[in-house]
């Protein structure tokens, strides 16, 4: 028979014995879809930590935030990336997320870094813009818009196609832009913008795919008529990036000017109830890395949160960073969000 003294030191070993090898050695990353690394820079994480990588793709923004709410008591992994700031103020009333202050924020810019307690890390960053096909302003000696108003002018009818913000994060992420410009309320909304862009024949499509690969009128498409689309400011170079002759240069343009961009800003953070919280806090560092920063732009096509990452040539050259996007506090996204896009829906397509 054991005594007591003997059962209680067991027990103490029990308690202090690290939890199985599966549970430290395995750090689940939940992420979007469109999640991209290159597979050496995550080798060499796992190399140096000990830790394998899961990668488990949940979708779009909006439904692998929807999906971590729901599970939030056991959660899908142990880490979460790729929500942005217009999903932002959801998950942190849902307290998804346990507080890490990462130290690599040191070398993080500053305006990028939420008041949220450290609920979430950011990551990287994109603007949504309006791109243009250059050929077609060219050859029809039409000047390129400067502001949003601009859009309702006579000359760009029928010129320009949109995402539907209830479907698509880019339409989502315009919408925003138009609510910041022209406000809510008062002798001249949003809603009154999105009228005059109704009667100036703008396009409503579902998503960005479907925008920017058939309705848009860039050279490869056949069907696209639409020299103006919303999409990123990191579209440019992307397209040359993936052109049969990137020699020829950009055939595309974005529009940078003062509020006609929307930033979005992509977080990472630690899920409560993770299985292995050390392990995601070593992730979150890992991304923060110079090693992850500089892999950011040719994979996911955004650029580094982390400051004094030198750009890849094509993206130093090609992908303009807006002065002055138009922007909404989180908190005031998420309260008026539904509303916004319900109205926008009656608008629009009735």
């Amino acid at each position: 028979m054991f005594t007591r003294s003997v059962v209680i030191l067991l027990l103490l070993v029990l308690v202090l014995t690290p939890v199985s090898s599966q549970e430290n050695d395995t750090v689940v990353v939940v992420t979007h879809d469109s999640f991209a690394a290159s597979e050496t820079v995550i080798e060499a994480f796992e190399s140096h930590t000990g830790i394998t990588v899961e990668i488990l793709r949940a979708g779009d923004a909006g439904t692998m935030v929807n999906q971590s709410i729901l599970s939030v008591n056991n959660p899908l992994g142990d880490v979460l990336y790729g929500i942005d700031n217009t999903f932002l103020s959801r998950a942190l009333k849902a307290e998804i997320f346990a507080t890490y202050e990462s130290p690599e924020l040191q070398y993080v810019d500053a305006s990028l870094i939420p008041d949220v307690n450290h609920a979430v890390t950011p990551i990287d960053y994109g603007d949504v813009c309006l791109n243009y096909d250059i050929a077609y302003f060219d050859d029809n000696e039409v000047a390129l818009p400067s502001s949003l108003a601009d859009l309702t002018l006579t000359e760009y009818q029928g010129l320009l196609v949109v995402e539907n913000p209830a479907t698509s994060s880019p339409g989502l992420a315009f919408l925003l832009a138009t609510i910041a410009v022209f406000g809510a309320e008062g002798n001249y909304s949003y809603l009154d913008y999105w009228r005059d862009l109704r009667s100036n024949d703008v396009l409503v499509v579902d998503g960005w795919t479907e925008a920017y690969f058939a309705e848009f009128s860039a050279p490869g498409r056949d069907t696209g008529t639409r020299p103006l689309v919303v999409s990123y400011a990191s579209s440019p170079p992307a397209e040359v990036l993936f052109s049969e002759n990137p020699e020829d240069g950009p055939f595309t343009g974005a529009l940078v000017g003062d509020d006609m961009c929307f930033r979005q800003v992509e977080y990472a953070g630690v899920l409560v109830n993770a299985r292995n919280p050390g392990g995601a806090q070593q992730f979150i560092d890992f991304m923060l890395s110079p090693a992850f920063q500089e892999d950011l732009p040719l994979n996911m096509f955004v650029f580094p949160a982390r400051e004094n990452i030198e750009l890849p040539e094509i993206f130093a050259e090609l992908a303009e960073i807006p002065e002055q996007p138009a922007a909404l506090a989180p908190a005031e996204i998420e309260a008026y969000r539904e509303d916004w896009i319900q109205a926008w829906s009656e608008v629009m397509l009735r």
